[in-house]
This record gives structure tokens, C-alpha cells and sequence, in this order.
């Protein structure tokens, strides 16, 4: 299964500023990730980044992990949000992963021998 995790920076690509509250931003993700009917976990990280013209910037960073997302949602959501918050770029990365649940029926063993 894959893992992809949307990393988007929070200052304006124009001003170089956070132009609103960093819970205004977390509020438009989760209703993109609605709309796109896919689930998510959200986190606020502290970043830093290299704007197009060198300059260097440290910013507060929404990370968006989804698990099991198929990739082209995956990328019409980071392409909705680079819009949305006016971003030069975010970044995706994509992993596979096992995914479990405590409600399958398979024991820890039996589950980390699949790897």
C-alpha cells in the first residue's frame, strides 16, 4: 500500500509571510481531503526552504499523510493546496507501507512476517 505525505509550506510565495493563522490553513486541508473523499492525518512542523531565488526561509509546514490515496488524488490535492496558499512548490513523497489494524484478525507475528 502507499503512503504519500504532502508537505506545504505556510508563507506566501509573494510576500514571504504566513499570512493567516496557522488553524485557517489546517481548516482549508481537511475540507480539500473531504472533498477528495480520501482520509488523512495532519501535522504542524517546522520547516525550512529555499525560495526559487536562493533566499532561505524558516516556516511552520502542514504535513498531510495519506495512506492508501490513489496517486493521481494525491497530486490534484498537493496542485489544489500549492494554489490555495499561493506556494511556489510543495513536496510529495510516497512510500510503501503495511498497513494493520487491531480489528484484522491477523496476529502481530503473522502481521510483521509479511514483511
Amino acid at each position: 500500500m502507499l503512503e504519500s505525505r504532502i508537505y506545504v509550506g505556510l508563507r506566501d510565495k509573494d510576500s514571504r509571510e504566513q499570512r493567516y493563522e496557522t488553524d485557517r490553513y489546517k481548516a482549508v486541508l481537511k475540507n480539500v481531503c473531504r472533498n477528495y473523499h480520501t482520509p488523512f492525518s495532519l501535522q504542524v512542523i517546522e520547516g525550512g526552504y529555499f525560495h526559487d531565488d536562493g533566499t532561505w526561509v524558516d516556516e511552520n509546514t502542514l504535513l498531510i499523510t495519506l495512506i492508501g490515496t490513489p496517486q493521481k488524488t494525491v497530486y490534484e490535492i498537493a496542485k489544489d493546496v500549492c494554489s490555495f496558499f499561493n506556494q511556489e512548490s510543495v513536496m510529495i513523497t510516497c512510500d510503501t507501507v503495511l498497513r494493520y489494524s487491531v480489528h484484522d484478525r491477523l496476529s502481530a507475528e503473522q502481521f510483521f512476517s509479511q514483511k
